[in-house]
């Protein structure tokens, strides 16, 4: 079972003590997203007048919102990955069927080229032959 890690986060101007089973530095960091979101918050005139209720919503769905938003990237890049993945697979295949092809080619080719070695000798033979009976 993985161990439960503390750490000591500032948010909103308080020190928390905060516990989970993510690294330390992983807490800190969700904490100091969180503390910049408070801050960038507080320095806008209309966030500051409404009531402390509102304003715990407001931050809340600000960050629904990046969330959504990040997660909508996440999953077009996922998509995309997959499209380059299968894209890569056919790739693969047509390569290999390429090669396969041009293997066969090649072996045709040595085959001709074994033929017309065989004929040039037998043209030569043939040759001889001729120029021997004419003699």
């Amino acid at each position: 079972m993985p161990t439960k890690n503390e750490a000591e986060v500032l948010i909103g101007g308080k020190v928390i003590t905060l516990s989970g089973y993510e690294s330390r530095e992983y807490i800190q960091k969700v904490a100091a997203y969180l503390d910049n979101k408070l801050d960038e918050h507080k320095k806008m005139e209309s966030y500051n007048r409404l009531p402390l209720e509102f304003q715990n919503i407001m931050i809340q769905l600000n960050i629904a919102d990046e969330y959504f938003k990040a997660k909508k990237i996440a999953d077009t890049l996922e998509g995309d990955l997959e499209s380059k993945d299968k894209e890569i697979y056919d790739l693969k295949h047509e390569l290999i069927a390429l090669q396969n092809k041009f293997d066969k080619q090649a072996d045709e080719l040595a085959q001709l080229k074994k033929d017309v070695q065989e004929y040039k000798d037998t043209i030569v033979k043939l040759e001889a032959q001729k120029d021997t009976r004419h003699h």
